[in-house]
């Protein structure tokens, strides 16, 4: 008698476990996009670059959410970006300083980045992960020679329960302004 109950119990906790781990499956995902900037009456977003500064940083943000608008955690994000720029061949310098016996700031030696000529620098940042409230957030960085383009910033999207790699897509489109 022992033995069957045992048995019973045994097969119940399989097919609810079964049970579990399909429903973990069905759990769908949702992107809720957040450019943070105004956007006109044809759906395309608007960002007004710095004058006079070779770069502009902005952030792009979005929320992942289950089916019953619960957040979600750990929901990668694969960001990509219709522009890019090309580096030359100095990424930059640093300045060696230090001080004098008067104790007096100095600069002694100046040593040149080289060696990046060619480089595609991309305007956005490449991935991100949605945090405990569901929040992923990524740069975007156009610089002044794009003012005038539209820019397609595409948010790629997965579902981390599922096996296999099943992505939606979202774009964004930005006039640099």
């Amino acid at each position: 008698m022992i033995k069957r109950v045992t048995l019973l119990l045994f097969i119940l906790l399989v097919f609810w476990g079964c049970e579990e781990a399909e429903q973990q499956n069905t759990d769908i995902r949702i992107f809720i996009p957040n450019a943070r900037l105004p956007i006109d009456g044809n759906g395309y977003y608007h960002m007004t670059l710095l004058e006079g500064s070779w770069q502009t940083l902005h952030r792009i943000s979005g929320w992942t959410a289950d089916q019953d608008t619960m957040a979600t955690w750990g929901t990668y994000v694969g960001w990509h970006s219709s522009h890019y720029w090309v580096l030359g061949d100095t990424l930059g310098y640093i300045i060696n300083r230090g001080l004098t016996d008067d104790l007096i700031y100095v600069s002694y030696d100046t040593t040149y980045i080289t060696g990046f000529d060619g480089m595609e620098v991309p305007t956005v940042n490449s991935s991100s992960r949605s945090n405990s409230s569901g929040e992923v957030n990524t740069m975007f960085a156009p610089v002044w020679s794009m003012r005038g383009d539209t820019v397609d910033v595409t948010a790629r999207y997965t579902n981390p329960a599922y096996s296999e790699d099943e992505y939606e897509y979202y774009v964004f489109k930005i006039v640099l302004d």
